[in-house]
């Protein structure tokens, strides 16, 4: 290293020493983000990557009773670590490492989540999703947050800024890549401004008390600066997201419906619910233009290339605007319980994700749906136009950028409600 970048590197992280956060995030949106991931062990095994001085790890520790392996590149943070940890009394549940999130060297499946907020681009997003997953056990869930393009066209500003520094991609991009990369997207959402207020708000005082007169201080004051500057008048250009992800599960291959899959799609539907009054509805939604939805009829292959279960998402109404409707749901008798049905409903949904869909509902069971994160639509002031229980009307926001619609559910005819 050059005297002159020894010096910038220095200064950086004088710069940033004591800071309570290393970039933009808040302790509302790792609870956020904790509560995309669903359940989890009484005692989960969390790492956590590019920690910094340790707020998300600490949070972990103490509200999700996590045990927290968190590993960063500078030694005193991870001393500022060490000490909050002591201080709170979670001195055995936070072990601070300093280490290379790119060099990682536990074993396969150590870990019940993998956590980054606001530093996987140290690596980059495609080879995170690629080198961190085989560190995720059965069921783990890997916990990001990027910086992302909030619309299709940025400032020549911002976008010369970003593309200089790190290339940015949209929350859709970045889905996209994780379902291309195996994974199922639990949840995405767009973080508050406020959390980018916790990061600079503290940094801009730093550089106006900083002593400029400190090899590589000025560059470092002039840098943190342009960036606050840059997002005080481009902010709404781009913005930090929360990604929540899966690992698909490897037994059940999922893709979308082909021509040549509708009898065996009408035979899973059958068998599945003992009728074929479901299978009709499938095939009536099929030949139903206003109501099909192009790559929304999933199916989940067994071993032998047959199909296993089927998910089909078709257009609906709520109050008027558009949204999407899952139903139905099927598995094949011999597949059922196996982890077939949900595979399909997570790789239905992803391609609801994919397509730009905002808003899927669900009736169903009130015990089941939740864990794709469904939750009750009366919530959001959407109803069915016929009685059901409370409970079994559920709907998941695929899209929070814009209000989700609220009013009377309207289904395709083919329902017959």
């Amino acid at each position: 290293m050059s005297d002159n970048a020894s010096f910038l590197h220095d200064a950086f992280f004088a710069l940033h020493r004591g800071l309570p956060r290393q970039g933009p995030g808040s302790d509302a949106t790792t609870r956020r983000l904790l509560g995309l991931a669903g359940p989890l062990p009484e005692r989960p095994r969390v790492l956590d990557l590019g920690c910094g001085p340790g707020r998300s790890a600490l949070l972990l520790a103490a509200e999700a009773g996590a045990e927290v392996t968190a590993v960063d590149t500078h030694e005193p943070f991870l001393d500022e670590l060490r000490a909050s940890a002591a201080g709170r009394g979670l001195d055995g549940s936070v072990r601070a490492v300093r280490g290379d999130m790119g060099a990682l060297p536990y074993p396969d499946g150590s870990f019940d989540l993998v956590w980054a907020e606001s530093s996987v681009f140290v690596i980059g997003f495609d080879r995170a999703l690629a080198e961190w997953r085989r560190l995720l056990a059965p069921g783990g869930t890997l916990v990001l947050t990027e910086c992302a393009w909030t619309t299709g066209a940025p400032a020549p500003e911002a976008r010369a800024f970003w593309d200089e520094h790190y290339p940015l991609c949209t929350v859709a991009e970045l889905s996209a890549a994780a379902v291309a990369a195996g994974y199922h997207v639990l949840g995405t959402f767009l973080q508050p401004d406020s959390d980018w207020d916790e990061y600079y708000v503290p940094l801009a005082a730093r550089a106006d008390a900083a002593d400029t007169s400190v090899p590589g201080m000025a560059e470092a004051v002039a840098a943190a600066r342009a960036e606050i500057a840059l997002r005080r008048e481009h902010g709404g250009d781009y913005g930090y997201a929360g990604l929540v992800l899966r690992p698909a599960d490897p037994r059940w291959p999922v893709r979308a419906e082909r021509d040549g899959d509708r009898a065996a799609v009408r035979e899973v539907v059958a068998a599945a619910f003992g009728r074929p009054d479901e299978a009709d509805l499938v095939d009536a939604l099929r030949a139903d233009p206003d109501a099909w939805l192009p790559g929304l009829s999933v199916v989940a292959e067994a071993p032998d290339g047959s199909v296993a279960a089927h998910a089909l998402i078709t257009r609906c109404r709520v109050g008027g605007a558009p949204a999407a409707a899952l139903a139905p749901v099927s598995v094949a008798p011999e597949h059922q319980r196996t982890g077939a049905g949900q595979a399909v409903v997570r790789a239905a949904l992803d391609a609801a994700r994919l397509a730009g869909e905002r808003l899927v509902l669900v009736l169903g069971h009130p015990e089941y749906y939740p864990r794709f994160g469904f939750a009750r639509a009366s919530a959001y002031g959407i109803k069915p136009a016929f009685e059901v229980p409370d409970e079994a009307m559920m709907a998941l926001v695929l899209d929070g950028s814009a209000p989700v619609p609220a009013g009377t559910v309207a289904y395709p005819a083919a329902f017959g409600v």
